[in-house]
């Protein structure tokens, strides 16, 4: 079988920090036509702006050609076509998939029915393992490490893929947890038992002035509405956390801010002209990362 990027345990620790320093190498060689006669399809099932179109740069930029959907109206998924049949078809015309889907597992499954490099762009709640990828390359070039780093993951940490992948990842570097949240959104069980297996501490609070002065990383995420069954719950805690920048008095001086994005209103903008806010320049690595992983998983790195 194709080696595909399905969950972020799909890489060891050595593959992780190659990734990166791949990563690295195309932040400094921003074109690089590698990939030159490769057709990648990517394929969303649900919408995206910073994760479809990262992708798609860095396939550019690495001279392969894209091809694939944003809307799924616009297909025969419309009409009826499974997901088997649809990822069967494509994968007659391509040399990788790159694909999000709202139901869990859905990337997995894809990976089993074909023998092509799949790559996971989110699927429902679970997994975002690129997003974690561009994270930790964020991580390590604003701290100078990914050692014993304290985190404060905030917001929407029941539903919250990126913050699920993103503690796997870190617990092979000994990283300190902080989960900031409403007991409704709290951090999953099976993510806690995870650290404890492993001997890692991990702290849970529903105030954001808590741990603010605690961490080097202070990981905001918005309360995704799109995953909740109710709407009367949503509007429960949409609010719940706004950071402006006078909760900043305090904070570590190496602290920077981060967010998978987009942002709702748990952000304020007044933030953005902090030295801490640093979601735009992690935004703009993802396309630095996408493009190692796609060499690296078609085995050009």
């Amino acid at each position: 079988m194709a080696k595909s990027l399905i969950s972020i345990r799909d890489f060891s620790t050595e593959e992780i920090l190659h990734i990166l320093d791949i990563a690295t190498e195309m932040e400094q060689n921003k074109s690089q036509n590698i990939l030159q006669g490769k057709v990648i399809a990517c394929l969303f099932f649900e919408p995206s702006t910073r994760t479809r179109l990262s992708f798609e740069t860095a396939a550019n930029r690495l001279g392969a050609r894209v091809i694939g959907f944003s809307d799924v109206g616009n297909t025969s998924i419309s009409k009826g076509e499974s997901l088997k049949d649809t990822i069967k078809m494509v994968a007659n015309y391509v040399d990788m998939i790159i694909m999000r889907h709202p139901l869990e597992g859905a990337a997995r499954y894809a990976s089993e029915i074909c023998n092509l490099p799949i790559v996971n762009a989110g699927d429902g709640a679970n997994q975002h393992p690129s997003q974690t990828l561009l994270d930790l390359y964020t991580i390590r070039e604003t701290q100078g490490r990914l050692e014993n780093i304290s985190i404060n993951m905030v917001g929407d940490l029941k539903y919250g893929r990126t913050v699920h992948s993103l503690l796997q990842a870190l617990s092979n570097f000994k990283a300190n947890f902080f989960f900031t949240s409403p007991d409704s959104l709290k951090m999953p069980d099976e993510y806690k038992e995870f650290l404890t297996e492993r001997g890692l501490q991990y702290k849970e609070t529903s105030s954001l002035n808590e741990y603010i002065n605690c961490c080097d990383i202070l990981y905001m995420t918005r309360v995704q509405q799109e995953r909740f069954r109710n709407p009367m719950e949503y509007e429960k805690v949409k609010n719940f956390f706004r950071l402006d920048a006078s909760m900043l008095d305090g904070v570590k001086p190496n602290m920077k801010i981060l967010h998978p994005l987009p942002r709702i209103n748990e952000i304020a903008t007044d933030v953005d002209d902090t030295p801490y806010a640093y979601f735009y320049k992690q935004a703009e690595n993802g396309m630095y990362v996408r493009m190692a992983i796609i060499a690296y998983l078609l085995g050009y790195k």
